[in-house]
């Protein structure tokens, strides 16, 4: 199926960045292995355990999973800047609305 949908976006004047892509497993077999996928010219692309699309990280699992992990990373980096600049000059009204923000 990928070899079609190359040969269509080479009619269409597209490619794929292959550099960018990848390959995960999400279902009851999840934890089997899976055969390489190959495009066109031969590039293998790899299985991973966790991809990231649109800013969401999709989880290798028997369900379909998304990992907060980032996400809560990312808030706590935001919340301890927002601290370590506002000590305890600040009103916990006025933390609050920098941290909702």
């Amino acid at each position: 199926m990928l070899h079609r949908c190359e040969l269509e976006f080479i009619w269409l004047d597209m490619t794929i960045n292959f550099k960018k892509s990848c390959c995960i497993r999400i279902g009851p077999r999840c934890d089997t292995a899976c055969a390489n996928v190959c495009n066109i010219t031969g590039h293998v692309l790899p299985w991973v355990t966790e991809l990231r699309y649109l800013g969401v990280f999709i989880v290798r699992s028997r369900n379909f999973k998304c990992s907060i992990d980032t996400a809560k990373r990312s808030f706590y980096r935001a919340a301890n800047a927002i601290f370590g600049k506002v000590c305890r000059i600040a009103s916990d009204d006025v933390t609050l609305q920098l941290l909702s923000s």
